[in-house]
């Protein structure tokens, strides 16, 4: 029987994010006041929040439209996050989104709060906008930020 991995505190992961607010969106960089992407603000968190990232990350495609078998952003959460149903994400979830249907879950962002969420936004950097319905729509996975590291002993 494995111990169920402990979930870090909700406010410090929005705390966290929150932190990120106003940083100029750069693809695939993650430095809080320089640049990131979606992605990198989730690393930046975990950082904060987890502690060192655990593994590189590779180069990554922008496009949101690639379809294919794996859901290779999600595999990643999967092997080192908590997943939850979508319909019991709650704030401090990070939540992936599917922007094209059939798509593979390419973007990411951080539920805020029950109708907010923070992500970087290519033209405005990160920003915290309402959850509406076509994002809603659009949630494919959705993960708790772990209190520590999986992998750590």
């Amino acid at each position: 029987m494995t111990t169920p991995v402990p979930t870090a505190d909700p406010a410090r992961v929005i705390t966290a994010a929150r932190s990120w607010f106003g940083t100029p969106y750069h693809d695939q960089a993650s430095l809080k006041g320089v640049g990131c992407d979606c992605l990198g603000l989730a690393r930046g968190v975990w950082r904060e929040i987890v502690g060192p990232e655990p593994f590189p990350i590779p180069p990554y495609s922008r496009d949101w439209g690639e379809t294919g078998p794996r859901e290779v952003l999600a595999e990643g959460a999967r092997a080192m996050m908590i997943e939850v149903p979508v319909q019991l994400a709650g704030p401090g979830t990070l939540i992936l989104f599917r922007m094209l249907p059939r798509a593979i879950a390419k973007h990411v962002g951080i539920l805020t709060g029950p109708e907010t969420f923070l992500h970087a936004d290519e033209r405005l950097g990160v920003i915290e906008e309402p959850l509406t319905l076509p994002w809603r729509r659009r949630i494919a996975f959705a993960f708790l930020f772990p209190a520590r590291c999986p992998l750590e002993p």
